[in-house]
């Protein structure tokens, strides 16, 4: 028997979604205007990383391939491999929305067919009689915010007059989702997290996706610093997913970093915590170590959206990618026969697009492992070829999405 290790690489787009346009995306590249930037020298930073950039291991996986299939065009200043190694590919989202609970479901088998509720650009947010409901069950003299923002822009804004007047900070952005910061000490974290339960029961009517727990610490804007102990409270997959299926046939499921948030804790065996990209490899080295056979282990690098793409911070988003390629030889070590590494993304956030949301695009599909034939697999219709090629793997039933590539 088999093990599976997927990797998603939190909005590292490869560009090229036919529907971009929709989406106000057309145009997006994560991974391409990463390369041309940096090739530019609009990437360097001192200190922090100069020149090209350098993507070696993910380039002899086929990265540079998958580029081309997806955008057209392979990423500037980056040079081809003499030979690539497994199989890849890129995938099309047929998933409603950009946002992060769509493109990880989908990952595991099971797209979105409906429509997510959002909030109002203009004006207020959110609803009055939601707030109020809110407001009254929590106990709180009020909020603060109540608009689209970027998380560390409205803590730097609002946090003082959060921590003076006791008034959770609560916003959103063009994805489904109610985002509430507070003040760990202040407010308290436990005080947040049952905030935000209370929020996550009341917006059930509304359809929105995720409600998320932004706390930070600090004593001024300009000391202001989220935590890792972010929390993210989501509604339950439309039906049961690859991870649900691995559960039903006696498997294992370590989910590492916010995956467990992301399911709503269902098809979860095993929840390892860890904060930023760095420690996010360490625990899934060690998860490896643990896993067993027919063990999936399930990891999200949230950096490279949280930190990077979100704050249009193409340096930063560069050395990331750079950081984790460079780490990807310690997997290489610790696979034996018959396992099987997945790398791919949930949607994109290229760093050097319009606002601070994410974008919509095509996302690699890498997958390598001992014995795996080198081959291509072009563009792949659905996200969820990737989970139906993993339950293909780890040997249980095909699901209803999807087809594996395997």
């Amino acid at each position: 028997m088999a093990r599976a290790f997927l990797f998603v690489l939190d909005s590292f787009g490869v560009g090229g979604a036919p529907d971009a346009a929709v989406y106000g995306d057309e145009g997006a590249d994560t991974l391409g205007h990463i390369a041309e930037f940096c090739a530019a020298g609009a990437g360097d930073r001192a200190g922090l990383r100069q020149g090209p950039l350098s993507l070696p291991n993910m380039s002899e996986l086929g990265l540079m391939h998958i580029a081309r299939s997806a955008s057209g065009r392979f990423p500037a200043g980056m040079p081809l491999p003499e030979k690539v190694y497994g199989i890849y590919g890129a995938a099309t989202e047929v998933s409603r929305g950009k946002d992060t609970p769509s493109g990880h479901w989908e990952i595991a088998g099971t797209p979105v067919s409906f429509d997510w509720g959002y909030f109002p650009i203009e004006g207020d947010a959110f609803p009055q009689e939601f707030i109020e409901a809110l407001c009254r069950e929590a106990d709180v003299p009020g909020i603060l915010g109540n608009c689209h923002a970027s998380g560390t822009e409205i803590i730097a804004r609002l946090g003082e007059e959060h921590i003076r007047t006791g008034k959770p900070i609560c916003y959103t952005s063009s994805d489904s989702v109610f985002q509430v910061a507070a003040h760990e000490v202040h407010f308290g974290l436990d005080r947040l997290l049952a905030f935000c339960r209370l929020a996550r029961g009341l917006l059930d009517p509304y359809n929105i996706g995720r409600v998320i727990a932004r706390p930070f610490i600090g004593q001024s804007a300009s000391t202001f610093q989220r935590t890792g102990n972010r929390r993210d409270f989501s509604v339950l997959p439309p039906e049961p997913t690859l991870l649900d299926r691995l559960i039903e046939h006696g498997r294992h499921v370590h989910a590492v970093g916010k995956i467990g948030d992301i399911f709503a804790h269902q098809g979860i065996s095993r929840v390892i915590k860890a904060n930023g990209n760095e420690a996010l490899m360490d625990a899934s080295l060690s998860a490896i170590d643990a896993a067993e056979d027919g063990d999936l282990v399930f990891t999200n690098f949230v950096d490279f959206d949280m930190i990077y793409g979100h704050r249009r911070d193409v340096p930063g988003y560069a050395a990331a990618l750079e950081a984790f390629d460079a780490r990807l030889p310690e997997v290489h070590k610790k696979l034996k026969p018959g396992d099987l590494v997945v790398l791919t993304a949930d949607h994109g956030c290229d760093p050097t697009w319009r606002g601070t949301d994410h974008t919509r695009e095509r996302v690699p599909v890498i997958a390598y492992g001992p014995g795996i034939r080198s081959r291509s697999i072009g563009v792949r219709r659905s996200y969820a070829d990737i989970g139906e090629s993993i339950a293909r793997h780890l040997g249980i039933p095909a699901g209803a999405h999807g087809r594996s590539f395997l």
